[in-house]
């Protein structure tokens, strides 16, 4: 199964930037995105890639759902 996952923008140098979600930090290409990213933006990163940016607020939901789902307790 392949995720993407809610990341911040951390740190943008090119078409690369820095994220983070909870300590985590990977470097994902801007490449496939339209639109414009900033330092503390919300993109989802697959596969090393930026495919999406979102708000804070689906982010930050997305975020809670993925930790309920993946929480060390269901995962036995």
């Amino acid at each position: 199964m392949c995720v993407g996952v809610p990341m911040q923008v951390i740190s943008i140098d090119g078409d690369f930037a820095m994220t983070e979600v909870d300590g985590v930090k990977r470097e994902a290409s801007l490449m496939m995105l339209d639109q414009e990213i900033k330092v503390g933006d919300f993109v989802i990163v697959h596969a090393g890639f930026a495919i999406s940016k979102l708000d804070e607020e689906d982010a930050k939901a997305t975020l809670e759902l993925m930790r309920e789902v993946y929480s060390p307790e269901l995962m036995g």
